[in-house]
């Protein structure tokens, strides 16, 4: 039976890079692997004064979390943080205190931008945010995806071989680490 993994996109953006390396992971993973990609539109501002009766959003994200084996990264870089849908998704997804639905969920980081950093800087941050409310972050190998602007086609299909065989990689020892965590 194959581990389903909450791809989180940190992007809103329709044509988003991040949405299209999450849609070319899918389609690399092993059949070990289902990658759930989730985008971040629908999860309304976290706001303490909701605890009590959170929004359907939030509890659905919430349980969406909770039956999955795994969480998976994938952000672009803003002002060299996450952007900060990103981080009220894991606001939302942490809260109430001592109860984050990411507790002991496997977590890999991707990072990307069509610069040549690769969104280093946004991959570091989440490394800082996820330790005390998630499960073991897969540390090797690390991956910060420069350059991605010319990668795809007009269908969102990754055409740059060189990024296809880096995610095939990624995406194998990702499995790798699922199986680890979950056995």
């Amino acid at each position: 039976m194959a581990h389903t993994i909450v791809t989180i996109v940190g992007s809103l953006r329709k044509e988003s890079f991040s949405l299209k390396i999450a849609n070319t992971l899918a389609k690399l993973a092993p059949d070990t692997l289902k990658l759930d990609v989730t985008t971040l539109q629908g999860i309304s501002f976290f706001n303490q004064d909701l605890e009590a009766n959170p929004p359907a959003d939030w509890l659905a994200f919430r349980e969406k979390l909770q039956k999955s084996n795994g969480v998976l990264f994938i952000t672009p870089e803003y002002n060299r943080s996450i952007p900060g849908v990103l981080k009220n998704a894991i606001d939302v997804g942490s809260r109430p205190y001592g109860k984050s639905s990411f507790l002991g969920k496997p977590v890999g980081i991707i990072s990307n931008s069509p610069g040549p950093l690769g969104g280093v800087s946004a991959a570091k941050h989440l490394q800082n945010i996820l330790p005390g409310i998630s499960g073991p972050i897969l540390g090797q190998p690390e991956i910060y995806l420069n350059a991605v602007g010319d990668a795809f086609d007009e269908k969102g299909e990754c055409t740059k071989e060189a990024l296809q065989k880096v995610l095939q990689q990624y995406i194998d020892a990702f499995a790798a680490f699922i199986e680890r965590q979950n056995s």
